[in-house]
């Protein structure tokens, strides 16, 4: 009955990515959504850790199901019922975010470890008897998780520093396992060669939760500009919020996702490529999005004047992109550096710090700056990679 459950590999329709998946997916567009604006309701130290570890959770969640939907049918009647399972849950966590360190800190940790672990045992369920690597591979991972979701839910039932304390340490669990394959004792650990994941499956999940993030940030534009009197400040504003949007899909789009989809596709260990490449290094390529959409609301509703915690996120929300991209191109295409591009965006940014808490530039001069050296990266790479 189970061995029904698993994709098939070998053809073309086995690697695209179902429906039910992109149904899925929609939950966290609202999760996207609901850390930008937490993170924009407390434009404080406290508040950007907090939102960062709200969004490792919410990363890792959406992650390790990719991973999952890699090996099994997601047009089979129970892995659908299951993604909906988690759908569910995905809108009881998403919807707890912005209290998550308020007084519903309990809802998002059961919430968290219950879709976790669940998710967990079903694949485990579904490998017994078919296969014997999964199978106790997943019966690694559930453990590991379990140990998790102690953290997480002793997180839930405290309070102030002890729930971050907790959270932190739950989240430490869950990202250091895979670094160390998953391993347990009398189980051993596992081997990233048994990893075998469909490349062209994995890089497009991630290519398609980078558009969920920028649709996100092209959602808070519009829905923030629709709000403002259209004046000069503000139409520009928009505009320069748009460039740097088209600007951030050309770059991470125009070559280097499809670059590295062939890449891990065509590997002799495609687990340890998706591992590293997609598993840890598109997070700073959400986060930098997340905090781009932040910084666009800013600069629409406040063209004139700026925080330095709204600075810090003007600048910081391009260049946290921009590394995470240059990272994610070094590790998938054998660079024996970063790319000169983004290394040039990065110095270029921060040269701009100093004029920027001077005020010397007004935040909507900053926005347009910012997004002049997203459209001078995404140029320059795509004339040198035409050349090559």
């Amino acid at each position: 009955m189970t061995s029904s459950l698993l994709r098939r590999r070998g053809d073309q329709d086995s690697s695209r990515v179902a429906m039910v998946e992109l149904f899925f997916d929609l939950v966290f567009v609202f999760a996207v959504t609901q850390l930008s604006h937490a993170l924009l309701a407390d434009l404080s130290v406290q508040g950007a850790l907090q939102t960062l570890l709200l969004f490792l959770a919410v990363w890792w969640l959406w992650i390790f199901t990719s991973w999952v939907t890699n090996w099994l049918d997601p047009d089979r009647a129970p892995v659908r019922v299951m993604l909906f399972a988690l759908m569910l849950g995905g809108l009881l966590l998403s919807s707890s975010i912005p209290q998550a360190f308020d007084g519903r800190g309990l809802v998002f940790g059961v919430v968290f470890a219950s879709m976790q672990v669940g998710r967990t045992v079903f694949v485990t369920f579904v490998m017994r008897g078919r296969s014997e690597v999964h199978y106790r591979n997943f019966i690694r991972i559930a453990l590991w998780l379990s140990l998790s979701a102690v953290f997480w839910i002793l997180g839930g039932l405290s309070d102030g520093s002890s729930r971050v304390g907790y959270w932190i340490a739950a989240v430490a669990i869950e990202y250091a396992s895979p670094l160390l394959y998953f391993w347990v004792p009398g189980l051993g650990r596992a081997d990233s060669h048994d990893w075998d994941v469909d490349g062209h499956h994995l890089a497009e999940r991630c290519a398609l939760f980078v558009i969920i993030a920028l649709g996100e940030s092209i959602l808070v534009t519009g829905a923030t500009f629709a709000g403002q009197p259209w004046t000069a400040p503000t139409v520009t504003a928009f505009a320069s919020a748009f460039l740097g949007s088209v600007a951030m899909w050309w770059i991470y789009f125009d070559s280097g996702a499809e670059r590295a989809s062939h890449r891990i596709a065509h590997s002799d260990d495609p687990g340890r490529q998706a591992r590293l490449n997609y598993t840890y290094l598109h997070m700073p390529i959400i986060g930098g999005v997340i905090v781009c959409a932040v910084a666009d609301e800013l600069v629409l509703s406040h063209p004139g004047h700026a925080s330095n915690a709204g600075i810090a996120a003007i600048l910081g929300g391009p260049a946290l992109y921009l590394v995470g991209n240059a990272l994610f191109k070094w590790a998938s295409n054998d660079r024996r550096s970063p790319p000169l591009s983004h290394c040039v965006g990065v110095l270029l940014l921060a040269a701009l710090t100093p004029a920027a808490y001077s005020h010397l530039l007004s935040p909507l001069a900053l926005g347009a700056a910012t997004t002049v050296v997203l459209v001078l990266v995404a140029g320059w790479e795509t004339i040198a990679v035409r050349r090559a």
